[in-house]
């Protein structure tokens, strides 16, 4: 063990210095070096009688390139300190999809003049002069198309108990 130790230990930091230029990343290249240091005491018996030097320099060599092999397969690795937060966590979207498909169901019970000028105007952003000219009607009427739309619209989220109070508005109680 101490002819290991005589030969290795000057060894370091060449070793650690060949490790950060390759890897280019301080704390990857001092494990890549913690592991190149256990497979040299786990394999010394196993050594040529040539330049040990030149033997832990091979092997540190391929653990680089097997490691950068392996990061490019995987991607770099994070540690769970430095991850973005949104990265874990996304804001739930049940309730969205629930709630859209209620107004969609709304939508269908409208009468068919008062839900296209509520779409043109709510969901296509056109202004109440390009509507009433793509509908070919006056102003005035889509202005009071719409606000009976949006007032029906209303009524039939409200009478069907899907407003926005919340998923218990969907849920019901079976014995």
């Amino acid at each position: 063990m101490s002819d290991i130790l005589q030969l290795v230990e000057p060894m370091i930091p060449a070793l650690r210095r060949y490790a950060r230029g390759l890897l280019k990343d301080v704390t990857a290249a001092d494990d890549l070096v913690q592991d190149c240091l256990e497979r040299v005491i786990a394999h010394w018996h196993h050594r040529r009688n040539d330049d040990p030097r030149t033997w832990i320099f091979a092997i540190l060599h391929n653990l680089a390139v097997n490691r950068l092999k392996q990061t490019a397969r995987r991607g770099e690795h994070l540690p769970f300190e430095k991850v973005d937060e949104s990265a874990f966590a996304r804001q739930p979207t049940q309730e969205d999809n629930l709630m859209r498909r209620d107004i969609i169901q709304a939508l269908e019970k409208l009468p068919e003049e008062q839900r296209s000028v509520l779409l043109l105007v709510s969901v296509e952003d056109l202004s109440y002069s390009q509507t009433a000219e793509v509908l070919a009607i006056p102003i005035g009427t889509v202005m009071s198309r719409l606000s009976r739309a949006r007032e029906r619209l209303r009524q039939i989220l409200e009478n069907s108990g899907q407003t926005t109070q919340g998923p218990a508005a969907h849920l019901r109680r079976v014995k």
